[in-house]
């Protein structure tokens, strides 16, 4: 990764961090939008689902820095999306919302530069997780 990217990330993921609720609402419409097919993939409630999403986030965003402990949960939640029958193309689909999302929560502040580390960043953990998933 490029030496400005984590900077970027983190940065603005503090911005989206504060309208959490917001934002995971935002994802899962964008993301069922986009393939409806995905929404028998997520059982409960889609609130708690959102918050469980944006914690998630929140966490690996922190980790970036830190791939030693990064690494191995993006292995594990590559294991268990692995499980509940998340494909490689859904990575894709779910980037893409993910991207989406941001911009709409971020409106300007979503530059080029910053839509680029986000795009980085997620690109590598979803290899991380695919590559994981494979492997099981």
């Amino acid at each position: 990764m490029s030496p400005d990217t984590i900077p970027l990330v983190q940065r603005s993921w503090t911005q989206v961090a504060a309208i959490a609720p917001q934002a995971a609402a935002l994802f899962y419409q964008n993301l069922f939008g986009a393939d409806p097919s995905l929404k028998p993939l997520f059982k409960g409630d889609m609130a708690e689902q959102g918050a469980k999403l944006m914690q998630m986030i929140g966490a690996a965003v922190g980790k970036l820095g830190d791939p030693d402990t990064l690494v191995p949960i993006l292995q594990g939640l590559g294991r268990r999306h692995a499980a509940y029958g998340v494909q490689d193309t859904h990575y894709d689909t779910v980037g893409a919302a993910l991207l989406q999302t941001l911009g709409q929560g971020l409106g300007a502040g979503f530059t080029p530069e910053v839509k680029a580390a986000w795009s980085e960043v997620y690109g590598v953990m979803a290899q991380v997780m695919k590559d994981a998933a494979k492997a099981t």
